[in-house]
């Protein structure tokens, strides 16, 4: 069975957290989960999977972190048509245009995002956006 692959950036903690619940969710659904810090992730592995999980918080003018996800992603985008991808990540500011630019940029690349738009927490992710992780974690599990 393949594993379900969830990769991300963090700068404070909060989207690890995330990739944390969705990782739980994945278990749940009785699949086995492999989180891996963007740095540790390999744009090829992705392009192989049916299902995964991109998360990034928002950082600067409401832009992806752009040392390692922006590269990652723009290496990731000719490869990712027809495939389901779970978006998250946090956020301190704004009014989450970094993750709407996000969602437009996965349809543009001829990706579908699951459940129809990314999952956001304001800082710290409460228990309720945990939750809808753990969801999208269990749904993704459904997807490989």
């Amino acid at each position: 069975m393949s594993k379900v692959k969830i990769v991300f950036w963090s700068g404070t903690g909060n989207t690890a957290m995330m990739a944390g619940a969705i990782a739980e969710g994945v278990g749940a659904a009785g699949a086995e989960a492999e989180v891996l810090p963007v740095n540790e992730a390999n744009v090829a592995d992705l392009k192989n999977e049916k299902a995964f999980a991109l998360g990034c918080p928002s950082m600067g003018s409401e832009v992806l972190e752009e040392m390692e996800m922006e590269p990652f992603m723009k290496a990731l985008e000719d490869g990712i048509a027809g495939k389901q991808i779970v978006l998250f990540g946090s956020y301190g500011w704004g009014n989450q245009e970094w993750m709407r630019d996000w969602e437009s940029r996965i349809a543009e690349a001829g990706a579908t995002v699951v459940d129809g738009e990314g999952i956001t927490a304001n800082y710290v992710p409460g228990e309720d956006v945990l939750e809808t992780l753990r969801d999208a974690g269990r749904t993704l599990a459904s997807l490989i």
